[in-house]
């Protein structure tokens, strides 16, 4: 069970990085909220390490200076 949590754990921080660096969005509030959206409850709980946040909120800004 726990090999399971870890996997749904990595994929969906992938997908948050794949957010963020969409360009789309302008930080770690707005792509959780996606997330969210998108169908992924436990986003929240997900993304609450302020490594997480701060990594998704720098490839935003990258995203955003790219653009």
């Amino acid at each position: 069970m726990m090999h399971s949590d870890d996997s749904r754990l990595q994929a969906l921080r992938a997908r948050a990085y794949t957010l963020a660096e969409s360009g789309r969005f302008d930080g770690a509030h707005a792509v959780e909220q996606a997330l969210i959206a998108e169908g992924w409850p436990n986003a929240g709980s997900a993304l609450q390490s302020s490594y997480t946040r701060k990594a998704i909120s720098e490839r935003c800004m990258a995203a955003h200076k790219a653009h």
